[in-house]
């Protein structure tokens, strides 16, 4: 009975907006008494929000339930979806339509280098349109039907730019560039107003507002023609790419890593998937490009081994200790964003590095003997040595080195380039996989009879 006297007369006096002085008094006799009797004189909250600690809003309020329910939750499965999964496969489909216009223009003797521009712009864009929806999906919760929509919605917007890539920069311009940007902003349209009420609308809100800067030069390149396109297209790309490495700063906010936080297994998973991607790319192309040919021509059955020799090799490299450490690195960092960010340099470069290994390969297959064109020999050999320098730095980002291996490799190949004129195709497809086959020797050398090494980035904690 005391007790229920003790909440009545509690209720009433929390209840009144200006107490008087008498009224405070009993108030603080109260909490004394509920101290006594392990009674909480917190309010109630109140509906609609969410009180768990660490999930407050701004200043200090509670946040909405909607904003809660978007976010991910302490606990939850930190591997990647069959949504995610179900995700990727258009990108096989998108990285063999850019493969593909390469091999075009290599074979076809056009301007190599303002066609190789073109094709090296398409192909960042669809790692940005990647790369934002692996960290959307790692900062919201997947299994929300909104994140579900946009995940399929960003699905759609990559076939649409992947069908449109041949004529890109003709007369499906206006598909590739309204697909891309139409994704971005259908995105920032559902997500910002739900964390309406939570410090994560400023993140979000800041991603918006970059995708809508970009929008313009996209939208106005397609409707433009020949360099204004090529050049207002490249600025585009350029804020993109740099407001992502930048963490999309606002004028609203100061730029800080801190407001993204990672799921070190989770993300660092998903770029092993994006990696994987590429090498089913690659034996798509080259698979496809063998099936071409008739089994009886020896050049191409021997082309064909070494393409998958190099895939094989590839896997191999990215995957020992560093490819493997990654998710640890991640938490073992004191600055994880940092470590995410030359993650993610990191596999831009090896994932252009093998869309380029895909292109020379399919032209050896097809030309194993005969003249070998100095444009051939930059994918042939540029691939893998792009391949190299994305691979050193995955493992700077989580050993805080590089392996002389992956130096000399890298340097072998770009000496060996201006001889290689004198070689047929083939020969010069063999060289690349000498020097691969050259690393992962050296990487098994170095760790036989050696304890595995633990990760320990740039920025470690410890």
């Amino acid at each position: 009975m005391v007790t229920v006297g003790y909440i009545v007369l509690w209720c009433r006096l929390s209840a009144t907006r200006n107490p008087t002085s008498e009224q405070c008094e009993h108030i603080a006799a109260l909490r004394v008494c509920a101290g006594v009797l392990g009674l909480s004189t917190r309010r109630p909250a109140r509906r609609g929000t969410n009180t768990q600690t660490g999930e407050a809003g701004r200043n200090g309020r509670p946040m909405s339930t909607r904003a809660a329910a978007l976010l991910r939750k302490p606990g939850q499965p930190q591997r990647p979806s069959l949504l995610e999964l179900f995700f990727d496969l258009v990108f096989i489909f998108a990285l063999n339509r850019v493969s593909q216009r390469l091999v075009e223009e290599l074979t076809e003797q056009r301007v190599v280098l303002i066609e190789a521009g073109e094709t090296l712009l398409l192909l960042l864009a669809f790692m940005v349109l990647w790369f934002v929806t692996a960290w959307v999906t790692d900062l919201y919760d997947p299994q929300r039907p909104q994140l579900q929509v946009l995940v399929y919605t960003a699905m759609l917007g990559a076939l649409v730019m992947a069908v449109a890539v041949p004529q890109a920069f003709g007369d499906r311009s206006l598909a590739f560039a309204g697909a891309y940007v139409a994704v971005h902003i259908v995105r920032g349209l559902v997500i910002v107003p739900i964390l309406r009420g939570h410090e994560a609308q400023r993140r979000a809100a800041g991603v918006f507002f970059w995708f809508t800067l970009s929008a313009v030069p996209w939208i106005a390149g397609a409707i433009v023609t020949d360099w204004a396109r090529s050049l207002l297209w490249t600025l585009a790309i350029a804020i993109d790419g740099a407001a992502l490495l930048l963490f999309y700063p606002a004028p609203w906010s100061r730029p800080t890593q801190r407001r993204w936080p990672v799921l070190a297994e989770y993300l660092s998973e998903r770029y092993r998937q994006f990696f994987i991607i590429a090498l089913g790319e690659l034996i798509l192309t080259t698979g496809s490009a063998y099936s071409d040919t008739s089994f009886r021509q020896g050049g191409a059955a021997a082309a064909f081994a070494v393409s998958f020799t190099t895939t094989v090799l590839l896997f191999r490299v990215y995957v020992f200790r560093a490819g493997q450490l990654l998710p640890e690195a991640i938490r073992a960092a004191a600055e994880p964003a940092h470590l995410i960010r030359e993650a993610f340099l990191a596999h831009v470069l090896m994932v252009a590095g093998i869309v380029a290994v895909a292109v020379g390969y399919e032209i050896v297959i097809e030309h194993p003997f005969g003249h070998t064109e100095a444009a051939w020999i930059l994918v042939v050999l540029g691939g893998p040595m792009l391949f190299l320098i994305g691979r050193a730095l995955v493992e700077h980002a989580v050993f805080a080195r590089v392996s002389h291996s992956r130096i000399i490799g890298a340097l072998a190949l770009a000496g060996a380039s201006p001889f290689m004129i004198l070689l047929p195709p083939l020969a010069v497809a063999v060289t690349a996989v000498i020097v691969l086959a050259g690393i992962a020797a050296s990487d098994a050398a170095h760790a036989r009879g050696k304890p595995p090494e633990r990760p320990h980035p740039a920025n470690s904690r410890q």
